[in-house]
């Protein structure tokens, strides 16, 4: 099969700084996009590194007459300055943008990376690096800064020790910080690979089960590596070697990819290799991030498999947003039917669905079934309450509000948008204990002006409001059918008359309008989902005050692609 001739970069181009006194990836961003664009790429990705302590400057910052912190002016703006390229070029290209973390050991140094975290709470990754050694000395240096260190650690095996340490220890304190871990194998830029480490698999030495541990380390802390093509074009191979990542493989530990470029005249440089290089080891997917949320990547060019994937992604992103926690790196497992049957080759832990045309990701007792099969209408005759209404902010929360009222528990829900000033609904209610014409009553006399048409029926069929979409399944094993929109929320409450409409009530207190909705239930818990517009900060705020008898709220804002 072919591969890609595009890679979505993790540790993507290092850009941007070129306010800054040192010359480190200085290409103006807006001219990097436009390359893209140009190539007709889907998405581009900078990265930029957290400034240094003082201490920690390679040779050439020391040599100049100037003292400044390396990167300072560029980091503190760079979240803005992505914001107005995303905006600019909006649907055009995606344009995503990460950090490297550095690593400059467990006091003073890593409460100074924690500051610069918050520079960077909109990235969409970060990357944890070891470039320095604890005695100020880099490992992608000069030769002459490497043979410094070296004689100071007196061997070679000494040295690599001393780095791996260095890398453990950088994940025991930023575990909870970091998506990747970079450049695994750094140091064989300056100094040479020992003969343990070439093997290491099958040595005894203590170096070799040191490496062997940090691997396993990385699996069991949900974490990528960073396979680097910057070794390649830097003349020592890429990062990691062929025997690492084959380990990594075994270990089920994710790839990242990147060019770690700093030149604009180099972008793009290696996206095949790259490819090729990890489908060596095994790997037939890689990973890219958005928002911290791991997406997967297929590594091949058929345009099928893309799409499945594109899927794919919009549910492990739907069902991470439920996480709020470090669950949140953690790839799911994962159901397939039907057409996406063919990921059970792919995920070989994964489990089948038949027919069911469908994925199903489940992580702790959390699921998500999504499909892009346009769902069916069922055949059962059901009382429902039809209404057609001004498209505005407020007209379910004055629907839900009278049911409440008269003691009436709403079943399900439908709502379609029209686009054209106007929308629909169709609510469901499980008994309508003889209160529903008098519902009907107050709902007219309160918002006449606001309804065209407001009627009951006993023995109702289900409106068709389902086009072609992707399509929220179910949630938990809950039936809710929603087609997938900007911005979604999704609740689990107590299914009891009046619940929901604190939800409904508290958007409509800040004008957010529902633009779809659909309901369903499991004994005791009731589900919602609803897609909405209007100020995301907003919404989040709102769902945070709305009381114990909301088991969950969160808004989902969707950015893979």
């Amino acid at each position: 099969m072919k591969f890609n001739n595009f890679i979505w970069e993790t540790h993507g181009i290092h850009a941007g700084t070129e306010q800054d006194h040192v010359k480190h990836g200085i290409d103006k961003l807006d001219d990097i996009v436009e390359k893209a664009i140009a190539a007709n790429h889907s998405n581009v990705t900078f990265i930029i590194h957290s400034p240094r302590l003082t201490s920690y400057r390679y040779k050439a910052e020391k040599e100049t007459n100037i003292k400044f912190i390396r990167g300072n002016r560029s980091y503190l703006d760079y979240p803005k300055r992505i914001e107005t390229l995303r905006m600019k070029y909006g649907g055009k290209i995606n344009i995503k943008y990460g950090v490297e973390l550095e690593w400059m050991g467990s006091d003073l140094g890593m409460q100074w990376s924690r500051s610069k975290i918050f520079q960077a709470e909109e990235a969409d990754f970060v990357i944890g690096s070891v470039h320095f050694a604890p005695e100020g000395l880099p490992y992608d240096g000069s030769k002459e800064e490497a043979l410094k260190l070296l004689q100071k650690r007196g061997s070679l095996e000494a040295y690599w020790e001393s780095y791996f340490d260095e890398v453990l220890e950088m994940i025991e304190n930023f575990g909870d910080m970091i998506q990747i871990v970079g450049h695994i194998d750094l140091p064989k830029l300056n100094v040479e690979v020992p003969e343990v480490l070439q093997n290491f698999e099958m040595s005894s030495h203590p170096l070799a089960n040191k490496f062997r541990t940090l691997l396993e380390i990385i699996a069991e802390r949900n974490l990528a590596i960073d396979v680097n093509m910057a070794g390649k074009v830097k003349g020592c191979g890429v990062y990691p070697s062929q025997n690492i990542l084959k380990r990594a493989f075994e270990l089920k530990i994710p790839v990242a990819l990147g060019t770690d470029l700093h030149n604009i005249n180099h972008y793009s440089l290696n996206f095949k290799e790259s490819l090729r290089y990890i489908n060596d080891a095994g790997y037939q997917q890689y990973v890219s991030f958005s928002k911290l949320i791991p997406e997967k990547r297929t590594i091949f060019d058929d345009h099928e498999l893309k799409v499945k994937y594109t899927i794919l992604n919009k549910g492990i992103e739907l069902l991470n947003q439920r996480f709020h926690n470090t669950n949140r790196r953690i790839i799911p497992e994962f159901s397939f039917g039907g057409s996406f049957s063919d990921f059970l080759d792919v995920y070989k832990n994964s489990t089948g669905m038949g027919g069911y045309n469908a994925i199903r990701m489940r992580k702790n007792d959390k699921s998500i079934t999504i499909s892009n099969e346009t769902p069916q209408l069922g055949k059962e005759k059901v009382k429902g309450l039809f209404s057609q209404h001004k498209d505005i902010p407020g007209i379910m929360s004055s629907i839900f509000n009278t049911l409440a009222s008269e003691g009436i528990n709403v079943e399900t829900a439908r709502l379609k948008s029209n686009n054209d000033g106007t929308a629909e609904a169709f609510i469901t209610v499980s008994n309508d204990n003889g209160n529903i014409k008098n519902a009907i009553d107050f709902i007219k006399g309160t918002d006449k002006d606001i309804f065209t048409n407001l009627t009951f029926e006993e023995n109702a069929e289900m409106p068709n409001y389902y086009d072609e979409g992707v399509y929220l399944y179910e949630m938990d094993g809950v039936s809710l059918n929603l087609a997938l929109h900007h911005n979604i929320i999704l609740t689990k409450h107590n299914n009891m008359p009046g619940v929901l409409l604190i939800l409904l009530s508290a958007l409509a207190s800040k004008n957010i309008n529902i633009i779809d909705l659909r309901l369903g239930k499991r004994n005791k818990f009731g589900y919602s989902a609803l897609a909405v517009r209007g100020d995301v900060n907003v919404i989040n705020s709102l769902l945070t005050k709305l009381g114990d008898q909301y088991y969950e709220a969160n808004l989902i804002e969707f950015h893979s692609s």
